[in-house]
């Protein structure tokens, strides 16, 4: 029978690594634009990689470019050979990346037909003045800049590409996605934050804590601690505690952190609360949603119809029968 393990020296191990948070910087962080002379086009301000993939982080910030879009593009009567789809596809691509683009299709005498958008993701700009339209295999595609429509939204510290205007939302879009992993992550790991496995039972031998350390320390994963069998023969009912570090019921601001950053979304696209979907907290709600469509359409959907329109029917090579139209009204 082995002697009962008199030791009063704190025995204190840790399991379970901290997840490592997302190095972002802020992504504006930018103060002139870099000429990659070995590929030969101005390099972006930001990523259109990561502007993408910011797309799908929470249930708003992408949506908000989806409905967006969808209220310009469905103002679009026609125009310039094309369809509603590929109009879709401009808007979608000019308030995403913060530009885009036409492709002037021109016939054999040099006219031109009709227009095709062309994808800002891998559109970019050389010195002087033409575009890349970047392939698969470092491949590139040359248009020359009078062949291109292009429209971008103004960046005061350089004119050769946009900026999408709701980049101040994009660390609240940011921490609404956090906030919803880690509350999958504390329901994945059993409903708690961590513990301490805490034991003072003096007939546990050196050899059983060594068990114990190895058997918890293995248990990494979803759900991480699950079951764990112990059987110290005449030992102490209050010998082996499992103590909680912290209960998520008792102070959790999920529900905090998740309508202030969605309303910060809200407010970087200047989208109507209404009509994204936003339940109201009070019994006064959100207003009439007809006056605040109204209100909407007017002060930010009819002017970036204007503004399509615009930038296409005054290019000199549009004639009047490929204009595009918009319903203003």
């Amino acid at each position: 029978m082995s002697e009962p393990n008199q030791s009063k020296d704190l025995i204190a191990f840790s399991f379970g690594e901290p997840e490592a948070i997302e190095p972002n910087r802020w992504l504006t962080d930018y103060a002139e634009l870099f000429y990659d002379h070995y590929a030969d086009y101005w390099s972006t301000p930001i990523s259109r990689q990561g502007l993408a993939q910011i797309a799908n982080t929470n249930a708003h910030h992408g949506a908000l470019i989806y409905a967006r879009r969808n209220m310009v593009s469905g103002r679009f009567k026609g125009g310039a050979g094309l369809k509603r789809r590929q109009m879709q596809a401009f808007v979608h691509d000019l308030i995403q990346f913060g530009d885009a683009a036409f492709l002037k299709i021109r016939n054999g005498l040099g006219r031109v037909v009709r227009l095709h958008p062309l994808p800002s993701m891998y559109l970019r700009r050389h010195q002087s003045g033409d575009f890349r339209l970047l392939r698969a295999n470092n491949e590139q595609l040359h248009y020359r800049q009078d062949d291109v429509i292009y429209l971008s939204q103004y960046d005061p510290r350089q004119q050769i590409y946009g900026l999408p205007d709701y980049l101040g939302g994009i660390q609240s879009a940011l921490l609404n996605r956090d906030a919803t992993l880690f509350r999958r992550r504390y329901y994945q790991n059993g409903a708690h934050m961590g513990f301490i496995f805490y034991a003072t039972d003096p007939n546990l031998s050196e050899s059983q804590e060594e068990d114990l350390k190895t058997k918890i320390q293995s248990s990494k994963g979803v759900g991480n601690f699950r079951s764990l069998f112990i059987n110290i023969p005449n030992g102490n009912p209050d010998g082996v505690k499992l103590i909680p570090v912290g209960d998520i019921a008792t102070k959790d601001d999920f529900d905090r952190i998740k309508n202030i950053s969605a309303q910060d979304v809200l407010t970087a696209h200047r989208f109507p609360p209404g009509q994204a979907g936003i339940i109201p907290s009070n019994a006064a709600g959100l207003g009439d949603p007809e006056k605040t469509d109204a209100v909407y359409t007017r002060n930010e959907v009819l002017p970036l119809c204007e503004l399509i329109a615009d930038e296409v029917n005054s290019d000199p090579d549009i004639p009047a029968r490929l204009a595009l139209e918009f319903v203003l009204e």
